[in-house]
């Protein structure tokens, strides 16, 4: 049954016809998406992916096809003769491109057979088991939605390197087998087979050789480049993930502020005909941890953070005062109109805010002028007029309040705040809020190994004026490090670098890695530093990530062509697999789980 193609080639894709082309005769290939038998015609919709053609068969006008049409299924492969004509009046489909004409057919060509699919290849946003969609993600990547992401990935590329073309920036490949430097997440190890028990990792980022390639002279980088992560997944990470990478010498913040808002101008105007307005906001660190609870916050909505705590430094409710007297913080955020909550609604967004790792979730509504609540009997009348004062609360609204250590109220309430936006139906997904956050620290004090880690990682330069605070006080010292924040996910991240030996020794003393364990891990950009080195630096941003905003996705698997589960496995391929015991001993390694 199945027929081979022999000289026949394809004119027009599925998609391409329009009233022009009436009177014309095409070949058209590709799947059966439906077909509707009327007894005296068969329709079929023929689907690629550039979209759909209705092609009709007549015994008058083909005969033979018409026999053969009735033989065929959902996702045969077919190629088909036929003339375009105009649809009758009225049936027309202003939904489709093509909706004004069809093809009559009179020749047609069985090219490959399919068996009944899991699941229907549909032009909606079908509701599927995801194991079942990553399992037949080759079925699945033939679905409308995916295949816009997919054409949505291609035109964000192309615009990625002819923007950097433009703009003067080589774009250089770096090694994918590298050598293991652990600052970050695990790295994934590969084993050497001509040289017995070592291995190679495989890049978290290129950050040490785009560094290399500045010190090479190559002052504009820039790369498309996948990076590996070995650490725990969730929807907006994957263990194997596409960067946009760049590096740049003798620049400033602002040079790198200018040239990536420039870039995603393009993307946005390219892929999305959307004008985005430049220059970005920007938001140091701290102000965005006070205000939001969060270094990458979605500016698409209120719901600020008030701070509360120096109206209860005397107050009579023991639990307001003990955490005021412990230096920690009150803070509050009003959800308005939202006094309307039942009691349920007010006690499971309490044990909501304890999963979060609150004791609990204080709350007042505001009713006829009046703040209520079951402890509001703990407070005086001038209590609750400050609040009511300095919250600006107003009749009908809520004010939800955790008292805590300060990363305690941050992470609390700004993850509250997200929950009530999603709840309360406040995020417009048609707004794109743009926002750099700057003035990181440099270090963070990790309690389990107490020591301080790089916030964002060894080469992070510090602000000038601090410099002199490596000496001294590392906890106070702030980083010449940016995020760019796109509707609350970071899109990026990046920091101007050390250039100088002795102010990058210095940082790996502060980060407890000795001189023997510097030289062993990054001796190869240590002695590259005093080969005259210029100031550079650069930023790396998450393609997955912006794909995922810009196509309207909850995931990143959803504009990746072949992605992970979360944990890490490929259902289609059935990776990670067992390999057989030769290729192990090639490489000189005993199997080992442990147990």
């Amino acid at each position: 049954m199945e027929e081979g193609l022999g000289d026949l080639k394809r004119t027009h894709s599925c998609g391409g016809l329009r009233k022009e082309h009436i009177g014309s005769e095409v070949v058209l290939m590709g799947w059966v998406h439906r077909r509707r038998d009327h007894g005296g015609l068969i329709f079929v919709d023929l689907r690629d992916r550039e979209g759909l053609t209705q092609i009709v068969f007549d015994p008058e006008i083909g005969e033979e096809a018409f026999k053969k049409a009735k033989d065929l299924r959902s996702e045969y492969v077919v190629a088909v003769i036929g003339n375009v004509v105009e649809r009758l009046p009225g049936t027309e489909n202003k939904s489709l491109l093509t909706g004004a004409i069809e093809l009559s057919i009179k020749e047609l060509k069985i090219l490959s057979l399919s068996k009944p699919l899991p699941f229907s290849i549909s032009d909606s946003d079908e509701e599927l088991s995801e194991s079942i969609r990553l399992r037949y993600r080759y079925l699945d990547l033939r679905g409308f939605l995916l295949q816009r992401n997919i054409k949505l990935r291609h035109e964000t590329v192309k615009t990625i390197r002819n923007f950097f073309d433009s703009k003067g920036f080589f774009d250089i490949e770096t090694p994918f087998l590298t050598k293991s430097t652990p600052e970050g997440a695990r790295d994934y190890l590969v084993p050497s087979r001509v040289n017995p028990g070592k291995f190679y990792a495989l890049p978290q980022s290129p950050q040490l050789f785009k560094q290399l390639l500045m010190v090479s002279g190559y002052d504009r980088y820039f790369q498309v480049v996948k990076c590996f992560r070995d650490e725990d997944l969730r929807a907006n990470r994957q263990p194997e993930f596409t960067q946009i990478d760049v590096e740049m010498s003798f620049v400033q913040p602002e040079d790198i502020f200018g040239i990536i808002e420039e870039m995603m101008s393009q993307i946005f105007k390219n892929v999305k005909d959307k004008v985005i307005k430049t220059p970005f906001p920007r938001m140091s660190y701290q102000e965005a941890m006070g205000r939001f609870g969060s270094d990458k916050p979605d500016t698409r909505y209120g719901m600020e953070f008030l701070n509360v705590t120096d109206l209860f430094a005397g107050s009579g409710f023991k639990a307001f005062k003990d955490i005021v007297d412990t230096g920690g913080e009150i803070k509050a955020i009003n959800a308005e109109g939202c006094a309307t909550f039942s009691r349920k609604e007010l006690d499971d967004l309490t044990e909501l805010a304890k999963s979060f790792g609150s004791k609990g979730l204080a709350w007042f509504k505001i009713e006829k002028g009046q703040l209520n609540s079951p402890i509001a009997k703990f407070f005086s009348e001038e209590e609750l007029q400050s609040l009511s004062s300095k919250t600006k609360a107003k009749d009908g609204d809520i004010l939800f309040m955790v008292a805590d250590k300060a990363s305690v109220v941050a992470e609390v309430l700004g993850r509250l705040r997200i929950f009530l936006a999603d709840k309360l139906k406040l995020v417009d997904s048609n707004q794109y809020n743009f926002l750099w956050v700057t003035e990181f620290p440099l270090l963070e004090y990790d309690e389990e190994e107490k020591r301080f880690v790089a916030m964002h990682h060894p080469f992070t330069s510090p602000v000038d004026e601090d410099m002199a605070g490596l000496d001294e006080d590392p906890s106070r010292i702030k980083a010449k490090a940016y995020d760019l924040v796109l509707n609350g996910e970071e899109i990026g991240g990046g920091s101007i670098r050390i250039h100088q030996k002795q102010v990058q020794d210095k940082m790996f003393n502060l980060l407890g890695i000795g001189k023997e364990e510097a030289e062993k891990k990054f001796g190869f950009l240590l002695e590259a530093l005093e080969f005259g080195a210029p100031p550079h630096g650069g930023i790396a941003l998450g393609l997955d990530r912006i794909l995922m905003i810009l196509s309207g996705s909850q995931s990143i698997r959803d504009v990746i062509p072949f992605p992970k589960t979360q944990k890490a496995t490929c259902l289609l391929t059935d990776a990670p697999s067992s390999v057989d015991k030769k290729q192990l001993r090639e490489l000189n390694l005993k199997p080992f789980v442990r147990k």
